[in-house]
C-alpha cells in the first residue's frame, strides 16, 4: 500500500483555519451558526496542525506563491493619498472591489464582498491623514435581530513596509490573520480592516502608536458605512477586536471611543495579548527572536512624534532601521538576536535607553494603555495566554486591573494554551462567544475583584 502523504501546507493551513474559524465547505455561503468550543478536538486538532512546520517542498511552493501575488500588487495606485486629505476623520475616499483567500494558491476564498477603502483619519498629534483598509459582508443575508453587526478587527504585527498591508495580504492569501477574521465572518458579522497608518499608503508605519491606531480602527467603522452596497450602516452594532498589535489598538480604541466617535453604537470590545506597557514588552523581546518588532516600534514612534532616529541611534542603528522599515513579519525574523545596545550612541539597549532618555521615555508613557482617567465605556473580554513568549502575562492582566480600578467591565481569561502564538488561535471561540454576548446586549461576566 502506498504511503499516506502529508497535504501540502497551504491546503493542510486552510483547512485548519476553516476548521477554528468555524466553517466548512470554502465555497458555500457562511452559516451563522456557533464556532466549536475552545476544548473541542477540532480545534485542538487546528492548533497543532498549525503549529507543524513546513516542508522545504511546501515552503518553497508557498513562498513562490505568496511572492508572485505580492509582486502583482506593489505598484497598485489605489494607495496614493489624494493632494489634499479630508479633515472629517472617516470621511471615504475612494473604493476598489477585491477579494479575501485563505491560501496564496487560492484554494479558498472566503464568500464574503470585499471591498478596499481608503479614508480619512488622524494621526497622534490629531493631523489628517490617509489610511487604507478592507470592508468584508457576508454573502449569506444576515438573520439575526436588527441590523447587521460590524466588528472593526485590529490585525497582529503585520511588519513595516507597504506590501505588508492586510488590504493586499488578504487579496494575495498571505494574512495570518485570516482565521480571526473569518471567524467573525461565520457568525454573520461585516468586518473591517484597518491597515493602519503608513501600512500601505505612504510614509512610516506608525506601530504601537496608541492614539493613531486607535483612530484608525474607529475610522474604518464610519468610513464602512459610506461603502455602497456594504450593508454597514451608520447605526450599526458596533464592535472591537484585536490580539497582540491588535489588541493593543482595539484596546485604545475602546478608551477613546466614547470621545473620538461618540456617534458610534459600540457594544463591547475583545482584546487578546494587549501591549498595554511597551517598556515591559521591550524588557520580554530585546535581543530575543521577536527583536524587530522593536525596531518596527522605534521608527514608529520616533516618526509619530517627529523626532530624527540620528538622534539616538548610531549608523549601524540607522542602518537597521531602514532595513526593518522593508521588511514584513517573516523577513524581520533576519533581526533575530540583534543587540540592541549596538545600535545606539550610548551603547545602552533598548530598554535602558528609553528609561534613561526624558524624550523616549514621555513618548513611550503616552503610549501606555489603561492611564488614570482613561477606560472603555462597554464591556471588554482580555485574553493572554500565562506562558506568553511575547507579550508578558502580566502586561495584559495589570491593565485589566488598571481598568477595572476606573470603573469598567472586564473579563479576563487566561490562556493555558502555550505561547503568543497558540494563545491567539486558541482564544478565538472565546472571542466570538463573547462579542456575540455583547452585540446581542446579553450579560458578560465580570472578572474585576477576581484576578
Amino acid at each position: 500500500m502506498a504511503p499516506a502523504h502529508r497535504p501540502s501546507r497551504p491546503l493542510a493551513l486552510a483547512a485548519a483555519l476553516a476548521v477554528v474559524a468555524g466553517f466548512g465547505a470554502p465555497h458555500a455561503a457562511l452559516a451563522q451558526e456557533s464556532a466549536p468550543a475552545p476544548d473541542a478536538p477540532e480545534v485542538s486538532s487546528a492548533v497543532e496542525d498549525l503549529s507543524q512546520p513546513a516542508t522545504a517542498a511546501e515552503d518553497a511552493r508557498w513562498n513562490a506563491a505568496r511572492d508572485a501575488l505580492a509582486a502583482a500588487s506593489a505598484d497598485n495606485p489605489f494607495y496614493l493619498p489624494p493632494t489634499v486629505v479630508p479633515a472629517t476623520p472617516g470621511a471615504l475616499i475612494r473604493t476598489e472591489p477585491t477579494a479575501f483567500y485563505l491560501d496564496p494558491v487560492r484554494l479558498v476564498q472566503v464568500p464574503a464582498h470585499a471591498t478596499r477603502i481608503m479614508y480619512a483619519s488622524q494621526d497622534a498629534q490629531g493631523r489628517p491623514i490617509a489610511v487604507t483598509g478592507t470592508v468584508l459582508t457576508p454573502t449569506a443575508p444576515w438573520t439575526g435581530g436588527g441590523e447587521r453587526p460590524v466588528i472593526s478587527y485590529a490585525v497582529g504585527t503585520q511588519g513595516a513596509a507597504d506590501r505588508c498591508a492586510p488590504s493586499r495580504t488578504l487579496s494575495t492569501g498571505v494574512q495570518y490573520e485570516g482565521v480571526g477574521i473569518t471567524s467573525l465572518l461565520s457568525r454573520g458579522h461585516a468586518v473591517v480592516v484597518t491597515d493602519y497608518e503608513g501600512l500601505g499608503t505612504p510614509g512610516t508605519h506608525t506601530y504601537m502608536v496608541r492614539e493613531a491606531q486607535a483612530h484608525a480602527v474607529l475610522d474604518a467603522v464610519r468610513a464602512a458605512a459610506q461603502v455602497s452596497g456594504s450593508g454597514v450602516t451608520a447605526t450599526a452594532p458596533v464592535a472591537l477586536a484585536g490580539y497582540s498589535q491588535g489588541g493593543g489598538a482595539a484596546a485604545a480604541a475602546a478608551e477613546l471611543a466614547s470621545d473620538y466617535a461618540p456617534e458610534l453604537d459600540l457594544k463591547g470590545a475583545y482584546v487578546g495579548a494587549p501591549p498595554a506597557d511597551l517598556v515591559q514588552v521591550a524588557d520580554r523581546i530585546d535581543g530575543g527572536l521577536y527583536a524587530a518588532f522593536l525596531l518596527y516600534a522605534m521608527a514608529g514612534q520616533l516618526a509619530a512624534y517627529d523626532v530624527d532616529p540620528a538622534t539616538h541611534l548610531n549608523e549601524t542603528g540607522l542602518t537597521a532601521l531602514a532595513g526593518a522599515a522593508e521588511t514584513c513579519m517573516v523577513g524581520g525574523l533576519a533581526y533575530a538576536h540583534l543587540d540592541s545596545a549596538t545600535l545606539t550612541h550610548t551603547g545602552q539597549d533598548f530598554p535602558e535607553l528609553v528609561r534613561s532618555d526624558a524624550e523616549l521615555a514621555g513618548i513611550l508613557a503616552e503610549q501606555r494603555i489603561g492611564a488614570p482617567g482613561r477606560r472603555p465605556d462597554v464591556p471588554v473580554m482580555i485574553a493572554h495566554s500565562v506562558t506568553d513568549d511575547v507579550i508578558p502575562y502580566r502586561t495584559g492582566r495589570d491593565l485589566g486591573r488598571r481598568w477595572c480600578a476606573e470603573g469598567a467591565r472586564v473579563r479576563f481569561d487566561p490562556l493555558l494554551t502555550p505561547t503568543h502564538v497558540g494563545g491567539h488561535v486558541a482564544s478565538l471561540p472565546r472571542m466570538g462567544a463573547f462579542l456575540d454576548a455583547t452585540l446581542a446586549d446579553r450579560w458578560t461576566a465580570d472578572s474585576c475583584g477576581w484576578f
